[in-house]
C-alpha cells in the first residue's frame, strides 16, 4: 500500500496556514484570530473552485483544537487531536456535503450532534459545511436559530463558490472571508517545487501556460500536471504541453501578425490551413488572435506591461513585434477581428467567414495609408467615396466629369487624342506605376493620389458652386405660393386645424421666415416644424432658411376663426344642456386634451 499512486493535489495538499498559497490575508487573519482567542462562531468562506476554502477549513479546525500549538499559531501535529484529525477518526470535527445532503432533515441531524459536548478534552467540536449554496430554503431556515445562538464549544464553517444564492439572513449571522483566485506567479511558483520534489524534468514555459490554463484554480493545475507527467514520461516540455492542452501555440499568432505585415496573402491563408488541418475551430483562432493583439497594444506602452502575464521570453517577442506594428493598424484590426467573431456563430460558411476577414486584415494597412494625411498624420474623413481600395489595387473608382472642367495647375492630366463629349467618364484600369521627374510631375500616363485629392476638391467646388446658383430668392408671391402648397398638405387629415392655419400671417427678413397664427394654430405649426423648415429648404433650395413662430395680436385674432379646444367646447355644450356635466361626472370621464 505504501507504493500507491497518490494524486498532487492530495499528496501536496496543505496542511498548516503556512503552506496555502496565495491566500495570505485570510490565513494572516485566522492565525491572529486563533493566537488572540477571538473566534467567531460561524465562519463563510468564498471564492472560485480550487482556491483553498475547504483546505483553510480543515487547518482552521485542527489548529483549534490542537493542544501544543505552536508560537505561530499553528498545529503541532503530534498530538492526540492532531493524529486523530490526520486518521479522519476525530469525533470533533464533521464534514457535510451540501450538494447531496441539503433537505430539512439532514439539518435537523446536524442539530442534535450539534447538541453532543466535544470528546477527548477538546475545546471546540467545529462542523464544515461544504457547498452550503446547495442547501433548500426550508433546510436554511431550519438552520438559522442554531447558527445565530450555537453552544459556546460549537464553530460553524461554511464554504460555497456562489455567495449571491444564500440567504441574506445567513450571511449576517457569519463571518465572510473571500477568496482570491491564485495568481499565476504563485502558481508557476508551487506548480516548480513539486516537480522538484517529485523529480519531473520540466521547462518554466510549459509550467507557465499549465498555470495560465488553470485560470487561478490549483487543483486544476496539478491535475493538468499530473497528466501531462504521465502522458511525457516526467518530461513536460513546451510543445508536449501545448498538444496536450489542445491549445494554439503563441508562434501561429506572431506568424500570422507577420506575414499581415508583408501583405502576403497566400501565405496567411496557408498558414490558417495548417491550424484548421490541427483540428483547431475557426472561432478559436480568431478569440486567440484577438488577445494577441490586445497583447501587443499593451506592449507599447510601459504602464500596462504588468498585464501580460507571460514569461520574459515571450514578452520580448511582443515588444519587438509591437515595435514594428503601427497602433493605427492594431486598433482597426482589434475591430475588425472582433466583429468577425461576434457574426461567427451566425455564418454558412465559418472557414470563408474567418478567411474574409484574413483579407480585410491583409490590405488593412493601404487603407489606412489611404486615409492618413501625409503632413500631419491625422485621418481625413472620405468626402466622395464610401469605399477603401488598397493601394495596389488595379482598378480605380470612375468619377464623372464634365467636358469643361479645366484641372488647377496642381494636378497634371494625363494626355489625350480625343476631346471627351458630354458626361464623359474617367476610367483607368491597370495603369503602369508612374516615373517621377526631378520637377515632382508625372513622366508616363497614370493617376496619382495627389491627382484624385485634386479632382475631389474641383468636384465639391463645382456642387457648391451649382447649389449657389440654384438658389430661388424668397419674396411675397413665391412664399404665399409655398404656403398654400405645405397647409394643404399638413391640414389633409386635421381639417379642424385648415381655417386657422390659412389665416397665418407670412413675413421674412433675409432667410428667415416668421409665421404669425392663432394659439391653437400655433401650437399645431410648432410641432410640425420640422416639416415646415425640410419643405421650405427645399422649395427654395437654400439650406440656410430658418423658421420663427409669432402669436397674433388679441386684436387681430377672430374670435369665428379660432379653433375651440375640447374643453371650450364642452363648456358651450353644457351651457345648453346641463345635464351634460352630471353625465361626466357619474362617469367619472375626463377631456382628451
Amino acid at each position: 500500500m505504501s507504493d500507491q499512486y497518490i494524486v498532487s493535489a492530495l499528496k501536496y495538499r496543505p496542511q498548516h496556514f503556512n503552506t496555502v498559497v496565495g491566500q495570505s490575508h485570510i490565513t494572516t487573519t485566522l492565525k491572529n484570530a486563533i493566537r488572540n482567542n477571538q473566534l467567531a462562531h460561524s465562519f463563510l468562506f468564498c471564492g472560485p473552485r480550487g482556491v483553498g476554502k475547504t483546505t483553510c477549513a480543515r487547518i482552521l479546525a485542527k489548529t483549534i483544537n490542537c493542544i501544543n500549538r505552536t508560537e505561530d499559531a499553528e498545529a503541532c501535529d503530534v498530538c492526540p487531536s492532531c493524529t486523530s484529525f490526520r486518521d479522519n477518526t476525530s469525533f470533533n470535527v464533521h464534514e457535510l456535503d451540501a450538494a447531496s445532503n441539503n433537505s430539512v432533515d439532514d439539518i435537523r441531524e446536524l442539530i442534535e450532534q450539534v447538541r453532543i459536548v466535544p470528546q477527548g478534552g477538546a475545546k471546540y467540536k467545529v462542523y464544515i459545511i461544504d457547498e452550503v449554496h446547495m442547501l433548500s430554503n426550508s433546510a436554511f431556515n431550519a438552520f438559522l436559530k442554531t447558527l445565530e445562538e450555537p453552544p459556546s464549544y460549537a464553530i460553524f464553517i461554511l464554504a460555497t463558490t456562489e455567495k449571491h444564492k444564500i440567504l441574506p439572513t445567513i450571511l449576517s449571522r457569519c463571518q465572510i472571508f473571500d477568496f482570491n483566485r491564485i495568481t499565476t506567479a504563485d502558481t508557476l511558483n508551487h506548480l516548480s517545487e513539486i516537480c522538484d520534489k517529485e523529480h519531473i524534468v520540466f521547462e518554466k514555459e510549459a509550467l507557465h501556460l499549465i498555470a495560465q490554463k488553470s485560470e487561478g484554480c490549483m487543483r486544476d493545475a496539478l491535475s493538468i500536471m499530473d497528466k501531462i507527467a504521465s502522458f511525457t514520461n516526467d518530461q513536460i516540455t513546451y510543445t508536449n504541453t501545448v498538444e496536450h492542452l489542445n491549445i494554439l501555440d503563441y508562434d501561429y499568432f506572431f506568424k500570422v501578425i507577420d506575414t499581415l505585415m508583408l501583405q502576403d496573402l497566400s501565405g496567411i491563408m496557408l498558414i490558417y490551413d495548417e491550424i484548421i488541418r490541427k483540428g483547431f475551430e475557426g472561432d478559436m483562432f480568431l478569440n486567440g488572435l484577438t488577445e494577441h493583439l490586445r497583447n501587443l497594444l499593451f506592449s507599447r506602452d510601459p504602464r500596462v506591461v504588468h498585464l501580460l502575464d507571460f514569461p520574459e521570453a515571450i514578452q520580448a517577442r511582443y515588444f519587438q513585434q509591437a515595435s514594428q506594428v503601427s497602433q493605427a493598424y492594431i486598433i482597426n484590426a482589434l475591430s475588425v477581428v472582433n466583429q468577425s467573431e461576434q457574426q461567427y456563430k451566425m455564418a454558412r460558411n465559418k472557414r470563408l467567414h474567418v478567411e474574409l476577414a484574413l483579407v480585410k486584415l491583409n490590405y488593412l494597412q493601404n487603407a489606412i495609408q489611404l486615409l492618413s494625411d501625409e503632413n500631419n498624420g491625422t485621418v481625413k474623413k472620405k468626402l466622395l467615396t464610401q469605399e477603401v481600395f488598397p493601394l495596389k489595387a488595379p482598378m480605380i473608382r470612375s468619377i464623372p466629369i464634365k467636358p469643361k472642367v479645366s484641372i488647377e495647375p496642381s494636378v497634371t492630366p494625363p494626355p489625350r487624342k480625343q476631346t471627351p463629349e458630354k458626361n464623359s467618364t474617367l476610367i483607368t484600369s491597370a495603369p503602369t506605376p508612374p516615373t517621377t521627374t526631378s520637377s515632382g510631375n508625372p513622366a508616363s500616363y497614370g493617376v496619382t493620389l495627389e491627382g484624385l485629392k485634386g479632382l475631389k476638391n474641383l468636384v465639391r467646388d463645382k456642387v457648391l458652386n451649382q447649389q449657389q446658383q440654384d438658389v430661388i430668392a424668397i419674396d411675397s408671391e413665391q412664399l404665399q405660393q409655398a404656403w398654400e402648397k405645405i397647409a394643404h398638405q399638413l391640414t389633409t387629415e386635421k381639417i379642424i386645424y385648415r381655417n386657422a392655419i390659412m389665416q397665418t400671417l407670412l413675413s421674412f427678413e433675409g432667410h428667415v421666415i416668421t409665421l404669425t397664427a392663432d394659439p391653437v394654430a400655433l401650437d399645431y405649426l410648432k410641432g410640425q416644424r420640422l416639416i415646415l423648415l425640410d419643405f421650405f429648404k427645399n422649395y427654395f433650395r437654400n439650406q440656410e432658411v430658418n423658421i420663427l413662430f409669432a402669436l397674433k395680436p388679441e386684436e387681430m385674432q377672430n374670435p369665428a376663426d379660432r379653433v375651440l379646444s375640447t374643453r371650450e367646447i364642452f363648456d358651450k355644450m353644457a351651457a345648453k344642456n346641463p345635464a351634460l356635466r352630471k353625465l361626466r361626472d357619474g362617469l367619472n370621464m375626463d377631456f382628451d386634451l
